[in-house]
């Protein structure tokens, strides 16, 4: 069984079952943006972990060691994603990329936001002129060396 095939098995169970990415994350002890990217995926469960969401599924152990396989991450992804919300969000940074990229450079230095050493916060915030969605990025910065 490969990924995507794993994916969608998941997927399916989980719509069967009627359970939430939080409950998922909640029964694991992990975070709902990582668990949802690691159910799609894009991060690899530990060997407890991915033991953990098949029963929660009802899904069985070929699943559960796809689960541990490490991803080819992004590899998914049409391009330029066609999917609105998603493609919103490349659009804030093909429209905010290079400010970003400076004002980075400007209170930190040269080099990058990690990818690796990063965790993300999604949630949703009521408001009388129409509910907000606030996504905090959150990377450890790694200079570029010198030699």
């Amino acid at each position: 069984m490969n990924k995507d095939v794993c994916t969608e098995l998941v997927l399916e169970a989980k719509r069967t079952v009627g359970i939430s990415y939080q409950s998922i994350a909640d029964a694991i002890g992990r975070d709902i943006v990582w668990t949802t990217s690691a159910l799609l995926g894009q991060n690899t469960f530990d060997a407890d972990e991915a033991k953990k969401v098949c029963d929660l599924l009802g899904l069985g152990f070929e699943v559960e060691k796809v689960l541990q396989e490490f991803p080819s991450k992004a590899s998914l992804t049409l391009m330029p994603p066609t999917d609105p919300l998603i493609y919103r969000l490349y659009e804030i940074v093909l429209v905010y990329g290079e400010t970003i990229k400076q004002v980075i450079h400007e209170k930190a230095g040269d080099g990058i936001m990690s990818a690796i050493d990063f965790s993300m916060h999604i949630d949703k915030e009521e408001n009388p002129k129409g509910d907000r969605i606030k996504i905090t990025l959150d990377g450890k910065f790694l200079p570029y060396k010198k030699w």
